[in-house]
């Protein structure tokens, strides 16, 4: 289509003059219609790269094809409410997103400050010229292209072009100077927020916490509930271990949230387990409702995947006198307590009823054993879905945590690959230097996570982690 500015008049040919005006006319308008279609272009190309953005979204949601749960009965978890958006589920190549791109450059050998490509992370440029030259001459000698160099470099005089390459690498190594203090000062900061982290705190956003639309929520609770409450929250804060950390809400009193870590001797070690209570109206006349983030996976007797946690003293588990519920004299503390020294215990095989009498002798053991290789598995995997989805008003102690305990976690699993029997590494020292035969598939459970486990803890500023990464 020609534009109708264009156009010229047959008689107008005859003065020199008018031709001269009509082209110069013709020459602005078009100069005016590409600046307007610039324009109109540069804008376009700006709300479509808004729009892509604004329109991604991150999934990191994650299934396990085996369910060891089969115990948990939909009767047995609707008591705690439809958990199904609480908890992520995996698969074990779901670990390694990280892993799997950086493994494509471990063997690469790049120097310093050189960013490595991938090539379908970029397309050429319509119409470009591939052709790129290898060297450009400066005084004394020649300097190599990267071969990402574009392939029309500006010419400058070759003293210019050493004084350009001498500015680039000191702008260079005062980035990478510049990142370093950075980087160290992220790692003070991190450790500054886990050593100061709370044991008990109270806290004001409960959004995310599973019993949120349940419980006294927009109604004032009774003086006399509030009193008990405020006895309880004096306790924990007194009484704690430190291998426990409780936070409470300001404006939810009948709300807890507690996170366990679990000990050491056992198949949980180093491990992460995350807890959610709430305080029912006719409390302490009844036990507190607990709720256990699970991941999806089962990883003992007593906590279901579906949430569930099966104890005595919730009256959620057949047991005798103190063993159960006693108003006005169990407390909160007890019922953590006792979740981390009888559910998360050395031998959580025993958990299921009838199986110490069942099993006895080196049966008993050799199931055990078994047992705690699967359960660690699972721990590790917890500790995967602990990271990426940390619990609010834990986040600080979740990394810090894990921080701390890469190289504790990583050299147990080494030494679980070697033989060692699982609990018996404790902050990489195996306290029980008599080795057992690992099962291959124990030791191919280990090897599938360990590369996964490294990328998440070097994600959150671990150090050093490489030396445990498996080929």
């Amino acid at each position: 289509m020609i534009d109708s500015s264009m156009d010229v008049e047959i008689g107008d040919l005859a003065s020199q003059d008018s031709v001269s005006n009509k082209l110069k006319q013709s020459e602005e308008a078009m100069d005016n219609d590409m600046e307007n279609s610039t324009s109109v272009a540069g804008s376009a190309s700006v709300s479509l790269n808004s729009d892509n953005l604004n329109g991604s979204h991150s999934d990191m949601s994650y299934e396990e094809d085996d369910n060891d749960g089969e115990d948990a009965t939909d009767d047995d978890c609707n008591i705690y409410g439809d958990g199904d958006d609480d908890d992520y589920m995996y698969v074990e190549d779901a670990v390694d997103d990280y892993s799997s791109l950086q493994a494509q450059f471990d063997n690469v050998d790049l120097p310093t400050g050189v960013e490595a490509s991938v090539s379908w992370l970029n397309d050429p440029a319509p119409g470009s010229n591939t052709s790129t030259p290898a060297s450009v001459p400066v005084e004394g000698g020649t300097v190599s292209l990267p071969a990402s160099a574009p392939a029309h470099a500006p010419s400058f005089p070759a003293c210019c072009k050493t004084e350009a390459i001498a500015s680039s690498s000191s702008s260079v190594s005062a980035e990478s100077s510049s990142n370093e203090k950075e980087k160290e000062e992220n790692k003070v900061e991190v450790m500054k927020k886990y050593l100061d982290f709370k044991r008990f705190d109270v806290v004001d956003d409960c959004s995310d916490h599973h019993y949120n639309k349940t419980g006294f929520e927009g109604r004032q609770p009774p003086k006399a509930w509030s009193k008990k409450i405020q006895d309880e929250w004096k306790i924990l804060e007194k009484d704690l271990p430190e291998t426990i950390y409780v936070r409470v809400y300001e404006s939810r009193m009948d709300l807890l949230r507690a996170v366990i870590i679990g000990p050491p001797g056992t198949p949980y070690h180093d491990g992460l387990f995350v807890f959610d209570v709430l305080f029912p109206p006719t409390y302490p006349d009844i036990p507190p409702m607990v709720y256990y983030y699970s991941g999806g996976l089962r990883l003992n007797p007593n906590l279901y995947d579906c949430g569930k946690v099966c104890l005595s003293l919730l009256n959620t588990w057949t047991g005798q006198g103190n063993e159960k519920w006693v108003p006005n004299s169990s407390t909160m503390l007890q019922v953590l307590v006792s979740i981390q020294a009888l559910i998360l215990n050395a031998k959580p095989f025993f958990n299921e009823p009838g199986y110490e009498s069942r099993y006895v002798g080196a049966e008993g053991e050799r199931k055990a054993r078994s047992y705690n290789e699967d359960v660690f598995v699972l721990s590790l995997k917890t500790m995967v879905y602990t990271l990426r989805r940390p619990p609010k008003h834990f986040e600080d102690l979740v990394t810090g945590h894990f921080r701390s305990h890469a190289h504790d976690i990583l050299s147990a699993c080494r030494a679980y690959m070697g033989g060692a029997v699982v609990g018996s590494v404790v902050k990489g020292k195996i306290l029980d230097g008599s080795k057992k035969s690992t099962s291959s598939e124990f030791a191919a459970s280990i090897r599938r996570m360990i590369n996964g486990l490294i990328s998440n803890f070097t994600k959150i500023g671990a150090e050093d982690c490489e030396q445990f990464r498996c080929s």
